[in-house]
């Protein structure tokens, strides 16, 4: 593993810059993602202010520029972009001005359905749970086929959640592995639940043969919002790399 593709700073909700880039040294990496959230939907969770790149990505940027000075890790400035069907010419008007490295698209929420929290889904049965799920794929293959997007980021978050976890099934994983097929973009292997609840990156490495009839490729990103996370999650990106047959692309193959 050479590159780490999505982390976050404290121009949304990560650490300080420099933080992760003395993280991505330690872990030896020769590049980081710098892939500070951003959203251009006035959503209804109120998170729009909190990750407003829209307002601070050109300052951000310089901090990128001086922190190159000082490492010999390749820093990427880079956004993960929070997609939402209905923005779509907002996003890809912010995206063309903007001129990022790359970037990474995600599904965070779908009409009435927040992926980021438990909560929503406490106390409801299968069948609702299931809508959610299926909702979530939705989003997913219209991202993928929006074109605006360098990176499919963590491509099934449902599984984070434990109210939602088990309830992707292998359909949603091969429509998602179809629109790939037929699209630029490259899906993500993601270290972000690695020391959380669900204990091991994502999608599932036994999953992964699902996308090889697609051919379809992937990167590796630790989503990593602490140095701490990086440290840990590296390792376990690498162990998938080594023990599955997974392609990887290199990071210079994604560049915008």
């Amino acid at each position: 593993m050479r590159t780490d593709v999505h982390t976050h700073t404290a121009f949304s909700d990560g650490s300080d810059l420099l933080s992760m880039v003395e993280a991505a040294e330690d872990a030896g990496l020769d590049g980081l993602g710098l892939t500070d959230h951003c959203i251009v939907t006035e959503d209804a969770f109120g998170r729009r202010a909190r990750y407003d790149l829209v307002e601070t990505h050109e300052r951000r940027r310089k901090a990128i520029e001086a922190a190159r000075e000082g490492t010999s890790v390749t820093l990427y400035d880079a956004v993960e972009m929070s997609y939402v069907a209905s923005d779509t010419d907002r996003i890809r008007a912010f995206l063309d001005s903007a001129g990022f490295d790359y970037t990474v698209g995600s599904v965070h929420f779908a009409g009435e359905y927040d992926y980021t929290s438990d909560a929503p889904y406490l106390g409801e049965d299968d069948a609702f749970r299931r809508a959610a799920v299926e909702r979530y794929y939705d989003a997913v293959v219209g991202l993928v086929e929006s074109g605006l997007f360098d990176v499919l980021g963590h491509l099934d978050l449902p599984e984070r959640l434990e109210t939602l976890r088990g309830h992707s099934q292998q359909s949603d994983y091969d429509r998602v592995g179809a629109a790939l097929a037929d699209s630029e973009t490259v899906p993500e292997i993601n270290a972000g639940r690695v020391n959380r609840s669900l204990g091991r990156p994502h999608p599932d490495p036994s999953m992964l043969e699902r996308f090889d009839g697609h051919d379809v490729a992937f990167v590796l990103g630790s989503d990593s919002h602490r140095p701490g996370e990086l440290t840990e999650r590296i390792p376990e990106l690498r162990a998938v790399a080594d023990e599955t047959a997974v392609e990887l692309v290199e990071t210079e193959l994604i560049l915008a």
